[in-house]
């Protein structure tokens, strides 16, 4: 496996806010709490005060999600060492998370996981006298069904239909055997890996009831040589520990207040990513989830008939905590309410909203965690590796749209200058010396050969063009090289890591898929990640 880097700004997919944040821009300065480096780390810890029952009780809890998961983690192991671990004053996580897509969904779903592994190696490096777990926060409260029903390979697209509604991580898993038929069926036509893979699929959705055992079970299959802690939110010993700012969101709706007042500052920067709600919770039961609002001094349940007073609603918290689930802009609070948590690894969209909520995380007074880009990566088999050498392109170059990148082949690969640049340059000098001369006999002739000298150029450059669409016109098999590579490595014009699934990967480089990664990533994120199969 080839390894190769470019800038995440070369790369052309990322935007200003978080290209700004690599470079620690002043403008972003305000809407963070520490730059994300393995040396700020150090004030990180000391500013984590993470209570030795809040612990205990997080251990027991993720204790009890594995078993109820049907996952046993036996009397040793990466898995249980980092749970019990856990206890300890000195232990600390490295947190992502993500939605329960289905058989993982998009690329970047492993990659966050990876990044986190690979901070928690180097944090261990740099800080041995501290203990480093990586998490993986299921988004199980989750209830967009559409953003988690389907994966696609190639351009093949496996999907999921129920009518359920509600929490993804509590749907049930019955009328999933079509698609684990297909997947199967599809699977067929390879051989190295795919019974690996139909093994896989098969035990995590049809031996498994819900959404979140299934994300738990295959999860942990993957990682769990590597000690990734799996979180369920969804749990009601956990949002114990919330209930202080639950009740403090009912009463004071201060996570809203909290967000406009650090959006107004943002938006004289940067696009808004977020806008709150009066108050940023749920009210969850079995078969939905719905906001809670405020009208007249009841709190109701938006789109049902429930309803509470202030006392009744207090009282139902106290009650039952795991009822009340927080949304986008107060989960990250929860996360780090509840974990012993430093960093949190996220996508460029995550980590946009998340510079909205640093004066929420103040006034729950919880210190908020460092934000690390996640790792990205493009991956290139055998057969696509053979042809980026063949069309013999930069690394930069391979991210060019399409159009562009053709031309810039067709001018490098030319047997004459298609710029015409030494023709343009003659005439340039000409009518350098001809302008000189006119104006020797009358400067107002100047403007004339200027403008003359200016058409003249334009013609070059319009011949120049129709030279290079000639060539093209000839280059069918650069051409067709070229969308190849686009077409395979970049669907829709977007990464791969967005759409791919991590199957046709493992399909030919198996199980040291992730370790291929750990190895190649560097984490903190400095440079986005090209791999290159070598021929067998």
């Amino acid at each position: 496996m080839k390894t190769d880097y470019i800038s995440f700004e070369d790369s052309g997919y990322f935007t200003k806010i978080i290209l700004d944040y690599l470079t620690e821009n002043s403008d972003l300065e305000s809407f963070y709490s520490l730059y994300p480096n393995l040396y700020n780390f150090e004030h990180a810890i000391a500013n984590k005060n993470f209570t030795l029952e809040s612990r205990r009780i997080l251990v027991e809890s993720l204790k009890g999600q594995y078993k109820k998961d049907g996952i046993k983690l036996g009397n040793d192991g990466s898995v249980l060492t980092n749970l019990n671990s856990l206890e300890a004053g000195t232990t600390y996580t490295v947190t992502t998370g993500h939605q329960l897509c289905l058989f993982t969904g998009p690329l970047y779903f492993i990659y966050k996981i990876v990044s986190t592994i690979k901070l928690c190696q180097n944090l261990k490096s740099r800080y041995p006298e501290c203990d480093f777990v990586p998490v993986y926060w299921m988004a199980t409260e989750d209830h967009d069904f559409e953003e988690v029903n389907h994966f696609y390979t190639g351009d093949r697209k496996f999907h999921w239909e129920t009518e359920q509604k509600g929490a993804v991580g509590r749907m049930k898993l019955a009328e999933l055997k079509p698609t684990v038929e297909a997947f199967g069926s599809w699977l067929t036509d390879y051989s190295t890996n795919a019974e690996e893979l139909k093994s896989l699929f098969e035990k995590a959705y049809l031996k498994h009831d819900t959404l979140a055992a299934a994300t738990r079970y295959l999860v942990h299959e993957l990682f769990s040589d590597h000690g990734v802690v799996i979180v369920d939110g969804d749990d009601s010993k956990l949002k114990e520990l919330f209930k202080p700012t639950i009740k403090k969101e009912l009463l004071e709706e201060f996570s809203a207040q909290a967000v406009e007042l650090q959006s107004k500052e943002f938006a004289e920067k940067y696009k808004i990513q977020v806008n709150p709600r009066e108050i940023n919770l749920f009210y969850l039961t079995d078969n939905s989830r719905e906001r809670i609002v405020k009208e007249n001094g009841t709190f109701a349940v938006n789109g049902t008939s429930i309803s509470f007073s202030e006392e009744e609603i207090l009282l139902e918290l106290e009650n039952h905590p795991e009822r009340f689930s927080p949304n986008v802009l107060l989960r990250p609070v929860y996360q780090d309410t509840i974990l012993p948590n430093l960093a949190y690894i996220g996508g460029g969209g995550e980590l946009a909203y998340w510079f909205q909520l640093k004066t929420t995380f103040e006034q729950a007074e919880t210190p908020m965690p460092i934000l690390i880009l996640r790792n990205s990566a493009v991956w290139l088999n055998e057969n696509q590796t053979k042809v980026f050498r063949q069309l013999n392109i930069s690394n930069e170059q391979l991210f060019l749209s399409e159009g562009v990148l053709m031309k810039e082949w067709v001018k490098a690969n030319s047997a004459i200058d298609l710029e015409l640049v030494g023709q343009k340059q003659t005439q340039v000098e000409f009518y350098k010396a001809l302008e000189k001369l006119a104006g020797s006999v009358d400067s107002s002739l100047e403007k004339h050969v200027k403008a003359l000298a200016t058409k003249q150029l334009k013609a070059i450059d319009q011949l120049s063009e129709k030279l290079i669409r000639a060539e093209r016109r000839k280059a069918t098999t650069a051409q067709q090289r070229i969308s190849f590579l686009k077409d395979t490595l970049f669907y829709n014009n977007g990464l791969q890591e967005r759409s791919l699934n991590f199957s046709e990967i493992y399909l030919f480089q198996g199980k040291g898929m992730i370790g291929d990664l750990i190895h190649s990533f560097t984490t903190p994120a400095e440079d986005f990640l090209i791999l290159q199969s070598e021929q067998q």
